[in-house]
């Protein structure tokens, strides 16, 4: 059997406290764009940007199938924008958004290199770089 190689990301899951405190600071921090579908006969809400997309969930009303251990608060992300990384920091401390990482811009490694990054947490604690 021939091996098989991901290509890329389609989609993450993100279980909320509150869908609309997530789409609001998804849509007005980060610019991505809110959408509403239905599946199975059910409205959901997604958060789009680029080719790939944020689904979410209602915590305690999570779609099935579902990760085995699902909780607000526990994703990692990271992001990439075309945007000076002092923008982003500006935009941020400008919204009282609390930056993490003492405030600043910092140096990490990504996907495919070196990258300034800034970090905060999103309404659920999710970390957001």
């Amino acid at each position: 059997m021939a091996s098989i190689t991901v290509k890329s990301i389609d989609h993450v899951v993100l279980t909320c406290k509150s869908i609309p405190a997530t789409i609001s600071f998804y849509t007005t921090r980060l610019g991505m764009k809110h959408e509403v579908f239905t599946s199975k006969g059910v409205e959901r809400h997604a958060l789009l940007f680029g080719t790939q997309k944020l689904n979410l969930h209602q915590s305690g009303a999570e779609f099935e199938p579902k990760a085995g251990h699902v909780q607000p608060g526990s994703e990692d992300l990271c992001f990439i924008t075309d945007h000076p990384v002092s923008d982003v920091l500006k935009s941020w401390k400008g919204a009282g958004i609390e930056v993490l990482e003492g405030g600043e811009v910092v140096d990490r490694t990504g996907a495919v290199g070196k990258l300034r990054s800034v970090y905060c947490r999103d309404p659920d604690g999710n970390l957001v770089e």
